[in-house]
This record gives C-alpha cells, sequence and structure tokens, in this order.
C-alpha cells in the first residue's frame, strides 16, 4: 500500500475521546420511521441462536453473564449460546438462518459486505482492539517502525492482524520483504525460543498468561500496540442480518439491551466473583488469579471510558478498517460501512457524537 494512501487513512483520529465517533441510541423516531413500511410477515423465532466469535473464554464474559444470570429470559427470549471456533463463522450462519445473532470482527464484516452479505452491525463490544504484538523486554524498545526491519513477525496469515501488521509496516516505508513473516499456529514455542521476535496475542487473554509464563523465569515483556502509531481495526462486535433486524425490530432490540446490559453488569467490579464464575468452567486450565487479571484488562478494553456508553459503535474506526482494507486490496471496492451500522438496532443517523 502507498505510503501516502496509509498516512491518508490512519492520520484522521478514531478513537481518541475528544474526537471519538459514536452512535447511540439516539434516533427512535427514525428508526420508527424506516421501519414504518416494513411489515413483520412471519412470527419472531422462538428460539434465539447466538453465535460467538471464539471459545467461552474471558472475551465472552458479558455474554455468558447475561445468559447465565437472565438477561435474555427476563427480555422474554430464548437464547442459546454457542461457542464460536476456526471452523465455525457467525456472519455464514446468519446468511444460513442458522443463528440470528452472531459476533464478528471489524474485517469479517468488510468482507463479507464487500461480497454483498446483508449482515449490520448492532454493537460493538470492544472499543480498544486487543489484538497486540508481545516481545521479550530486552528487546529494543519499538519508538518507529521502521525498527521492524529484519525483524521476524508472527502473524495468522488471513487474519485481521496480518492486514495490521501490513499497514504497519507500509506506514514506515517498508513491504515484506523487509522483513520475515512466521505464520503463527497455537504453539508458542518459537516465541519462547526467540525464533520469533514480535508474536501477536489478545491483550485480555494470551498476553496475560504469556506475561504470566515469562515472568516466573525472571523475564519480562513488552508490547507492540498498533493505535500507538494511529492503526485502529474494529474488534468483536455484535451482527444479526438485515432480514432479522427489518422483520423482528423488537427482539433485534430486546436482545441487544439485554446482552449490553449483562455486559455492563459483568464488568463491574462489584460483580467480579460472580462474572468469573461464569467464565472458569469453560476455561479450566486458567488460574483465578489470572483470571481477575483478564478481567479487569477485558474491563479496559471494552469501556476504557465511563462517559462511554457499552455497545457503542465507533464510526471513524470501522471506516479506518474499510479504507485499509481496501487500500490493501483485501476488497476488491469500497464498501458503505455506514449503511451497515444500526446501533442497538436503529440505523445510523450520520451525525457523530464526540
Amino acid at each position: 500500500m502507498d505510503r501516502n494512501m496509509v498516512q491518508k487513512i490512519v492520520g484522521k483520529p478514531a478513537l481518541t475521546h475528544s474526537g471519538k465517533t459514536v452512535a447511540v441510541i439516539l434516533m427512535l423516531s427514525v428508526f420508527a420511521a424506516f421501519l414504518g413500511n416494513v411489515a413483520a410477515a412471519e412470527p419472531p423465532p422462538k428460539e434465539i441462536v447466538y453465535r460467538l466469535k471464539w471459545l467461552k473464554n474471558i472475551s465472552a464474559v458479558g455474554d455468558l453473564y447475561a445468559k447465565d444470570l437472565g438477561f435474555f429470559d427476563a427480555a422474554g427470549l430464548q437464547v442459546t449460546l454457542n461457542a464460536g471456533g476456526p471452523e465455525r463463522d457467525a456472519i455464514k450462519e446468519l446468511e444460513l438462518g442458522y443463528a440470528q445473532f452472531g459476533v464478528a470482527s471489524g474485517d469479517q464484516v468488510v468482507r463479507a459486505l464487500a461480497k454483498g452479505s446483508p449482515v449490520v452491525v448492532i454493537a460493538q463490544i470492544f472499543q480498544i482492539n486487543p489484538l497486540q504484538w508481545i516481545y521479550h523486554e530486552d528487546e529494543p524498545v519499538i519508538e518507529k517502525l521502521h525498527a521492524l526491519k529484519g525483524k521476524t513477525i508472527g502473524v495468522t496469515f488471513g487474519g485481521n492482524d496480518e492486514a495490521i501488521m501490513r499497514t504497519l509496516l507500509a506506514e514506515a516505508g517498508l513491504t515484506e520483504k523487509d522483513v520475515r513473516f512466521f505464520s503463527v499456529r497455537y504453539d508458542y514455542t518459537p516465541f519462547y525460543r526467540r525464533r520469533v521476535t514480535f508474536w501477536p496475542v489478545y491483550q485480555n487473554s494470551q498476553a496475560i498468561i504469556l506475561g504470566e509464563k515469562l515472568s516466573a523465569s525472571g523475564k519480562g515483556v513488552r508490547f507492540l500496540d498498533p493505535a500507538r502509531f494511529g492503526v485502529r481495526f474494529t474488534a468483536n462486535s455484535v451482527i444479526t442480518s438485515r432480514q432479522m433486524l427489518l422483520a423482528h425490530s423488537d427482539t433485534v432490540k430486546r436482545f441487544i439491551t439485554a446482552l449490553m446490559t449483562g455486559w455492563a453488569e459483568a464488568l463491574k467490579p462489584a460483580n467480579s466473583a460472580k462474572a468469573l464464575k461464569r467464565v472458569h468452567p469453560f476455561d479450566r486450565d486458567t488460574p483465578e488469579p489470572v483470571l481477575e487479571k483478564q478481567l479487569a484488562v477485558t474491563r479496559a478494553l471494552v469501556q476504557p471510558d465511563p462517559r462511554l456508553p457499552i455497545g457503542a459503535i465507533d464510526v471513524a474506526a470501522w471506516r479506518q478498517t474499510a479504507q485499509i482494507m481496501h487500500a490493501q486490496g483485501l476488497i476488491k471496492h469500497p464498501v458503505d460501512i455506514q449503511s451497515a451500522l444500526y446501533p442497538f438496532g436503529t440505523p445510523f443517523n450520520g451525525k457523530e457524537k464526540n
């Protein structure tokens, strides 16, 4: 990608509070008008299937809390919460009618829109993308991206980390020829043995586990944070299909309200014990003290500012994600990302809140 193009894209503030562009529940009247001509031609589904992006771990703490503590039941919804994983694609399940709601990352949504998928985003769980690269403390601190030249960098080919790293390299005026890419798997041995300098991790999960293990052997770690260099991809967000939204808007609003209320309750420090009790059965290998640290980091990623509503959609970050993916050739043509943003089931009104 041309460097000027990258600078043009990442140069726009996206997640700073003053420039924060969020869309929240403000346009109920517009929503009603929008749906005025849409008849609910079919009864709402008796059972709601909600497909997560990944396994039931700390990144799904709010989802588990909402389910186990009866938030969906209180909203009159019978919800089945299914784990995700490498063989599970929430967007595909929406398209096939196997699920009514799901979780997908920003790049997945953009790719789907580029292929004509009728997916819509109704809430953004993570305001800060947890993806960063971990490296050993005795490595030089990365103050400028050009310092990546000659390094071995782990990426998941086809994943959002690959797109983010390529953007960082372009920002530095580097190409793939200036570094060595290493295809990462679940085995961290190449990082421990220092065959790979930079390893992609999620700050609220693997980063804490890896950091704990290295700390136990007297070693420290650092992190390369893409946001520090102006690159912000949107992460886990709640999606549904346009058909579901139009035909069953009341169900959509009740679902997302119950879900986000569950997230809000799960992240309250006073509810930490109850929240971790929901996660532990699915992540027994992670010691409880580590889970507590994971929850604290998750809290900061989901709601970095208490004034920011949980689930708010960062429109500028979505624009940047779509623009970068197009500039990198990951999608063939630009997508109108704003037309797919429905904060809490309400169509994005074009106004952005500071």
